[in-house]
């Protein structure tokens, strides 16, 4: 693929130019590999990785690899990966936060068999169940020097992996009390390693797995969602479509690289396109020392744009006086609601537009993004070019049943070339993807509930069941529930998204108890936030009620309660505006819609309650 093969969508009309040229005649590299190969080829001394945040160096003087270092280091990586005996397409899992390393140790697993990124946040449980359905041989981990409580934690998970193999540490070694089945330091051991070749004769073809990722951060039984090679080199190739990788492009990278957005938007979409990223390191967007600098970050890199959650562009610091940050092009967000004050205190500050896009996992990572010189209000973009979105009406059983109307709400439905083969569920033969009860005639069902228009412009209007976005971490509820439902004076329990100022949405957990109980609510939220599966899900607040609202067959009525909790931020905004108020509760679209009458000055409450997600209306 050369350079210049960068077909753009910027405008509407430009979809179908692109796609009257087949798919099949782009050309698309084999393999991730290949991408990494095909650029250094053409981009062997120009920089890949800006590694802030490593080795003590200031940010002024990072490391960095050129696209002939990443290509070597993730040679490297896969030799060691075969030396060690990972069986062609076996899998590599990575217990680790960003660092160069980490990109070598991923695109390596990519090379040699499959990567398994997993959150390292999550349990030991969830952890082990992942590692366990997907097979690791190989488990690569935090080391002591870098993060010692990790380290801990994977010594016992690998203990508890029946296939696993080895044990490799980032930032070792262990100390006197080696671990069982521990190899040595990932890094010295990859240096070691010819660097010009592969040595085993395993080549992935398009069809192959590349890599395992988990959706959600607290289902009871993981997810586990399979990219092939194919969906990956297709989604680097179609991200450049945007114009977003065009000449003198610098991207900032600070989501983790167990996130899809951060392997593909910040990782493997720019190296295809032979861009250089600036990545923060460890702790991402959540290093303070960097984070209190990210403006003259951007100046110094001249970075023209990054991507993240609503909540990091909330969190973004005041921009210096004295800062040019006139490189950026714009800003990218998507995974969580975007409340209009975040936008338009970024956009009016930054003065580049910021650019909602949609997508999931189970679609490698993008389905649509706004194309820049046809932008239209509310809707979260046009589908990328290859991929077919449509939204339809199921039954009872969620199974689609007819098409919507351009303009009718229903289910999102996805197909083409980003639809992952299944999950991953065990099977007679070992595990495998299994396309059953999600994807339908070659269509995913997304679960997302949206409408697309007659010109492909897709408008979200509700989200997967009843999935928590905390920040752009998805929460499930379910294993949330469990955990409460075990403290003994509990009866029922139901946990919604409640809107959140500087999250988004944050877990809330309304609860009924058994007669006579003398628990308070905030005893029963402390005793919660011991017994989640994981912080992020322990609920911000526990509500008792006398009983739960049910549906005419007895199920938890959860619109109610998210009624409930959107009330409740209003009356307390109300309270700090100093206003009084009539508060009516409608929906619009499958939404709550928040109509409020109030008496005196309303500014200030207006002011207030656009820094959530919930439409609403305010007659005074």
């Amino acid at each position: 693929m050369n350079d210049e093969d960068r077909p753009l969508v910027l405008r509407q009309a430009d979809l179908a130019a692109v796609e009257s040229v087949p798919l099949s005649e782009r050309n698309l590299p084999a393999s991730t590999y290949e991408v990494l190969a095909g650029t250094a080829a053409r981009h062997a001394d120009d920089p890949a990785l800006y590694l802030l945040g490593e080795n003590g160096r200031d940010w002024r003087d990072a490391d960095h690899w050129t696209y002939a270092d990443l290509l070597g280091h993730v040679t490297q990586a896969a030799n060691l990966y075969h030396s060690l005996g990972l069986t062609p397409g076996g899998v590599v899992g990575l217990l680790l936060p960003n660092s160069g390393a980490t990109h070598a140790a991923l695109f390596g697993a990519q090379a040699a068999g499959v990567a398994g990124p997993v959150n390292p946040n999550l349990t030991e449980e969830h952890i082990t169940a992942i590692l366990t359905l997907t097979g690791a041989q190989i488990l690569v981990a935090a080391g002591p020097a870098l993060d010692p409580a990790l380290w801990e934690k994977a010594v016992r998970i690998a203990e508890a992996l029946p296939a696993l193999r080895v044990l490799l540490a980032v930032g070792g070694p262990p100390g006197p009390d080696t671990p069982g089945r521990y190899a040595g330091d990932f890094a010295a051991l990859a240096a070691g390693q010819p660097a010009d070749r592969l040595l085993s004769p395993y080549r992935p073809g398009p069809a192959d797995l590349a890599a395992y990722f988990h959706t959600g951060g607290t289902t009871g039984t993981p997810k586990v969602v399979p990219h092939t090679h194919h969906n990956e080199v297709y989604m680097a190739w179609v991200l450049g479509c945007s114009g977003g990788f065009l000449g003198g492009s610098v991207g900032l990278a600070g989501l983790p690289l167990f996130h899809v957005n951060a392997v593909h938007v910040t990782g493997l979409a720019p190296f295809m396109h032979g861009r250089p990223v600036v990545s923060l390191g460890p702790l991402g967007y959540r290093d303070r020392a960097l984070m209190a600098d990210f403006w003259r970050i951007i100046e110094h890199y001249r970075v023209t744009g990054f991507s993240g959650v609503p909540t990091v562009y909330a969190a973004l610091p005041p921009i210096p006086p004295d800062v040019d940050i006139s490189s950026l092009r714009a800003g990218a967000v998507g995974a969580a609601p975007l409340p209009k004050s975040v936008r338009d205190s970024f956009e009016s500050t930054a003065k580049v537009p910021m650019m909602e896009g949609y997508g999931l996992t189970e679609a490698t990572c993008a389905t649509a993004s706004m194309p820049a010189l046809d932008p239209r209000p509310g809707s979260v973009g046009l589908r990328l070019p290859y991929q077919r979105v449509k939204a339809v009406r199921v039954d009872a059983d969620e199974r689609p049943i007819a098409d919507c109307a351009p303009g009718e709400n229903g289910v999102l439905a996805i197909a083409g070339p980003s639809v992952f083969p299944g999950y991953l569920r065990p099977g007679p033969h070992g595990p495998a993807p299994d396309p059953s009860g999600k994807i339908f005639d070659g269509w995913l069902l997304t679960g997302d509930l949206g409408r697309v228009d007659q010109d492909g412009y897709l408008y979200l209007t509700g989200r997967a069941k009843d999935l928590i976005i905390r920040g752009g971490h998805n929460i499930d509820p379910g294993p949330v529930e469990e955990s409460l439902l075990d403290h003994p004076e509990i009866t029922a329990a139901a946990v919604i998204g409640a809107p959140d100022a500087h999250s988004g949405e944050v877990p809330v957990a309304y609860v009924t108890l058994r007669p006579g109980a003398r628990v308070t609510e905030e005893e029963l939220r402390q005793w919660a936030a011991r017994h989640v599966p994981e912080p992020a899900a322990a609920p911000k607040a526990v509500r008792v009620l006398d009983v739960l609202p049910l549906t005419a067959i007895g199920k938890i009525f959860k619109p109610a309660l998210l009624q409930d909790a959107i009330r409740r931020v209003v009356r307390t905004e109300l309270d700090r505006a100093g206003l009084a108020a009539e508060i009516d509760m409608t929906t619009k679209d499958g939404r709550p819609h928040v109509l409020i009458r109030a008496t005196g000055n309303a500014q200030p409450l207006r002011q207030r309650l656009e820094r959530y997600s919930f439409p609403f209306e305010i007659e005074e």
